[in-house]
């Protein structure tokens, strides 16, 4: 099923969620070079904009290549989330996302993210005040509900399409489950029987079969990958190969490190080499894994800080088994 939003239209799109400290610039450009339909920033916190925070409105920044891109903001506070709002749509994201489905404790622990779906009354008041507040199609992601014996996304959904969200994303496990337990994923085709907006699934996607499964089990309108693309951020190319021919291809290691080098070059660029190495370093799992000796290989990468260290290691350490391409970087804007 096709479906717009602002100015663009997907169908069956594949989603990379936000995700604290993984979803910066880098991986997220990355991610759409991959095959990724839309993309999130890194949830951005609303009284931290407010207060004029320089660290949280770094995490505003968008590039025109990763574009569709939408900005995830979170809190308690309902004007705090209106002037973050605000403040976000100067950065002119396709999307706004409000986050009603951390489940990690200093979040909720302030009534933000999981903790709003305590109080209906109160989240139909908060989303219907930021949807107001900015001319940007307003999205939310959140949690079947606090804990399973408070499931109530079916009433959730309908408080977002009645305040005027124009994308509904699910996390298809309750609060309390955090990442734990399989997501029942059965909810997606209730919540769509109620509502006429796009319903995102996610949870529990980690291979292309799970894309596919999601797809033909529950109707959804889209997937976003979560984890399953820090493990393995080639997932939204594969699925996309996938979902065409109902095969897909293996990733050479030669296109993982090129990839790699392509993620932290940009990442440099945006932030700094120092900066940009330490803070890339959580994405080796992800692009190594699988391949021969890769555990020692990613903790020798550990002490580096420039790219060239990088580099020169990962050539020494495959010289025998390897040829590699010329390194490049595409352009940024």
């Amino acid at each position: 099923m096709k479906f717009k939003i602002g100015k663009f239209e997907f169908e069956n799109p594949l989603l990379l969620a936000p995700m604290e400290d993984v979803t910066d610039a880098s991986f997220r450009i990355i991610c759409k070079r991959l095959g990724a339909d839309l993309v999130f920033t890194e949830f951005v916190n609303s009284e931290g904009l407010r207060r004029g925070s320089d660290k949280t409105k770094l995490k505003l920044k968008l590039f025109d290549e990763e574009r569709p891109a939408g900005i995830q903001i979170y809190g308690s506070d309902i004007q705090a989330m209106v002037d973050a709002a605000k403040i976000a749509a100067e950065e002119n994201p396709d999307l706004i996302d409000i986050n009603a489905g951390c489940w990690v404790r200093n979040v909720t622990g302030h009534g933000a993210g999981a903790a709003l779906l305590k109080d209906l009354v109160y989240l139909e008041k908060l989303i219907t005040d930021v949807v107001k507040s900015v001319n940007i199609p307003i999205s939310v992601k959140t949690r079947l509900g606090w804990d399973e014996k408070s499931i109530k996304i079916v009433d959730v959904a309908k408080v977002c399409e009645n305040s005027g969200v124009k994308l509904l994303t699910i996390h298809c496990r309750t609060r309390s489950q955090a990442h734990k337990g399989l997501p029942d994923w059965s909810w997606i085709e209730k919540v769509k029987s109620v509502v006429k907006i796009p319903v995102i699934l996610n949870g529990g996607v980690m291979i292309p079969e799970d894309a596919l499964r999601a797809f033909n089990e529950t109707g959804c309108d889209g997937v976003m990958i979560a984890r399953g693309a820090i493990q393995n951020p080639f997932i939204f190319k594969q699925t996309k190969e996938f979902l065409a021919k109902g095969t897909y291809s293996e990733i050479s290691l030669e296109d993982r490190i090129q990839t790699m080098f392509e993620q932290l070059e940009i990442a440099v660029i945006i932030k700094g080499e120092r900066k940009g190495v330490i803070e890339f370093r959580k994405h080796y799992s992800g692009y190594l894994k699988g391949f021969y000796n890769s555990a020692k290989l990613r903790s020798e990468l550990m002490q580096f800080y420039t790219i060239d260290e990088i580099k020169n290691h990962i050539y020494h350490f495959f010289e025998n088994n390897l040829h590699y391409p010329e390194i490049t970087t595409g352009k940024i804007e």
